[in-house]
């Protein structure tokens, strides 16, 4: 990637304030380890497009129909993102207004379902997200979620107990997706499910999807009705949501997103979409997605190696999840002692338990251009830093991320 530079001159004249803190910013993303598995760094094209005259405009609804003047611009900007998420996944319909991957699940529910309905997902303890039936979010409010869980003794997905659900409780959506579940997903045995009992699939791919425009994680759209996903994480884009159908619901999809739940859409980030969609589409996006890959399976035998037990054994994806429970320590308080030693990263709920354990990526420091022999080296500064040896390891992370500098020297 080309360099990055300190935020401009014309900013730290006007407001130096907000310049220090972006240029801390800056530092804090390049001199420590970038490793929640939500994140990624966006390339300078994708900035660039934020950073735009777009971000002037205000384009409620969608081209060619919008209830603003001067659209032309905005209207080519996100046919242009339409068409290539449209190509880039293989789908009839694409909307690529949502804020969020939250918007885009709202905009779903909207969409196929009306208050009071059953809807059956992944439950919190087990990876779901908030948006699965959270009692904090709008989605346990306004829904009757019903959770399945994952076996206890191999983590993965217990596709019998998701059909005993489904069959007992006869949802009007399956939710299929998880913020912490590191392994490929069956959408066709989610299909078959939602088949039998007359239900709609949504699946949440918020976390595979680059893997899936780079060809190294199944697709869901041959079985889902929709599918809900986030723009960054592991495609690179900015922050955002989209949604991906069928021409079936294109419709329905559309005007749950606007004007059910979303006013103006956000132009700037619309064009930035578009350039990720770009980028995605080119074979070097595909050799990066294999590679963030190959360093999740690296890192995580890495971790295993060093006592930590990680979740299923493995992982088929960029996710890892680990309990460090075997090093005498618990996930919050692992968080912390990581974060000392410059290397970021969440903690997630661990199933069958009242502890929580980490969540952590590879995206991120792939893009920066690690690899194998890079993983083994995290491994290691991630047992020193739970070892207590937090300054020595926070030098020893300066010491990598300078070799491997997130925009270049």
């Amino acid at each position: 990637m080309s360099v990055i530079t300190q935020p401009t001159d014309l900013l730290r004249q006007q407001d130096p304030q907000l310049a220090d803190i972006l240029e801390g910013e800056r530092q804090r993303q390049a001199t420590t380890l970038q490793m929640s598995a939500a994140e990624n760094f966006t390339s300078p094209a994708v900035l660039a497009a934020l950073g735009s005259a777009l971000a002037n405009k205000y384009a409620e609804g969608y081209p060619g129909a919008r209830h603003h003047g001067g659209c032309e611009y905005a209207d080519l900007a996100e046919r242009v993102a339409v068409e290539r998420a449209k190509a880039l996944f293989g789908v009839e319909h694409a909307n690529v207004q949502p804020h969020s991957g939250s918007s885009a699940v709202l905009a779903a529910y909207a969409a196929l379902l009306r208050p009071g309905d059953t809807v059956l997902a992944m439950g919190l303890p087990y990876g779901g997200h908030l948006t699965h039936g959270s009692p904090a979010n709008f989605s346990g409010r306004w829904f009757d979620f019903v959770g399945y869980g994952v076996d206890a003794e191999t983590g993965l997905v217990d596709y019998e107990q998701v059909q005993r659900l489904a069959r007992t409780h006869l949802p009007k959506a399956i939710v299929c997706g998880s913020i912490s579940y590191p392994r490929h997903l069956e959408y066709s045995a989610f299909r078959e499910i939602a088949d039998e009992v007359g239900a709609h699939l949504i699946v949440d791919a918020a976390h595979p999807i680059g893997l899936v425009a780079g060809g190294a994680a199944p697709s869901p759209v041959p079985y889902a009705d929709l599918v809900c996903a986030t723009t960054h994480k592991v495609l690179r884009g900015p922050r955002g949501g989209m949604v991906l159908c069928g021409a079936e619901f294109a419709e329905r999809v559309d005007r749950a997103v606007f004007p059910f739940t979303q006013g103006g859409a956000q132009m700037h980030t619309i064009a930035a979409k578009a350039v990720a969609f770009g980028e995605a589409a080119a074979p070097a996006f595909t050799r990066y997605a294999h590679r963030v890959v190959a360093n999740a399976r690296a890192l995580a035998a890495a971790l295993e190696q060093r006592g930590f037990a990680v979740t299923t054994g493995g992982t088929d994806t960029h996710l890892i999840s680990a309990d460090p429970a075997r090093l005498g320590i618990d996930g919050p308080a692992a968080r912390g002692r990581l974060a000392a030693a410059g290397i970021v990263l969440e903690t997630c709920a661990l199933p069958y338990g009242d502890q929580r354990g980490i969540r952590l990526g590879t995206a991120a420091v792939t893009t920066q251009g690690m690899g194998k022999p890079e993983m083994a080296e995290i491994a290691e500064l991630f047992s020193a830093a739970l070892r207590g040896e937090a300054a020595g390891t926070r030098t020893a992370v300066a010491d990598l991320t300078s070799r491997f500098p997130p925009y270049g020297a």
